[in-house]
């Protein structure tokens, strides 16, 4: 088998994850909470590979919020810090596994620094097609939707979807939260109106292949009907 070919379990090619729980997980050992965070930027950087050994065609990863803001200083100034780490050094890795890069979110707030290895990223990543992978940074779903619906001048909801921060990504067929907890937390409302949902107890920093293959597996047994009786 080539390193092109995907294998293991066949399901949704489209997969978004809540990647929840680093703070716990730091917390459990006794660790400062970013020690959490960057053990969590591992895991995200083995599920990148581990979807594109599964076939996966598409994954959105929620890095950072609107409402995380409000974290404490240290806190966020730290995972802006470990952020532009995280871009330099991880992109030409991803670049070479045939990763493109997609950054999702306000750009409002955001130092020019990182906005310009956000872009750069970008850039590189640019003609790449095993995999898009699109990182909801400063992301919140209802000012995705409010930034759409400034300029939107009609002609239904094609149209107004185009006016969204990434108007080429394809709507998740399932969304995966982390670390037991059950909500959206205002990730991707318009774009997961028809997701499959799958919540696990596992804390983000301890995600591995094997769940990932579980989370495929539901979601293959289910019966998706948008709406529709059988």
């Amino acid at each position: 088998m080539t390193a092109s070919e995907p294998s293991g379990v066949a399901g949704a090619t489209s997969v978004a994850i809540i990647m929840d729980g680093n703070g716990r997980w730091a917390t459990e050992r006794g660790l400062p909470v970013l020690e959490g965070h960057r053990r969590g930027a591992k895991t995200m950087k083995q599920t990148v590979k581990d979807a594109v050994a599964l076939g996966i065609r598409e994954l959105t990863v929620y890095a950072f919020s609107t409402e995380n803001w409000s974290r404490p200083s240290d806190e966020v100034a730290g995972l802006m810090e470990m952020f532009a780490e995280l871009i330099v050094s991880e992109t030409p890795e991803l670049d070479d596994e045939g990763v493109r890069m997609r950054f999702v979110g306000s750009r409002r707030g955001v130092s020019d620094s990182l906005l310009k290895q956000m872009d750069w990223a970008e850039a590189e990543t640019a003609a790449n097609t095993r995999l898009a992978l699109f990182v909801a940074f400063n992301y919140g779903g209802r000012a995705e939707i409010l930034d759409a619906a400034e300029r939107y001048e009609g002609g239904g909801e094609e149209a107004f979807a185009k006016l969204l921060y990434a108007p080429e990504m394809s709507d998740p067929e399932l969304v995966i939260r982390t670390s037991g907890e059950k909500r959206l937390s205002n990730f991707l409302l318009w774009q997961s109106a028809y997701s499959e949902f799958l919540f696990s107890d596992v804390l983000w920093p301890d995600f591995d292949r094997a769940e990932l293959e579980a989370a495929l597996r539901e979601y293959a047994s289910r019966q998706r009907r948008f709406g529709a009786r059988e």
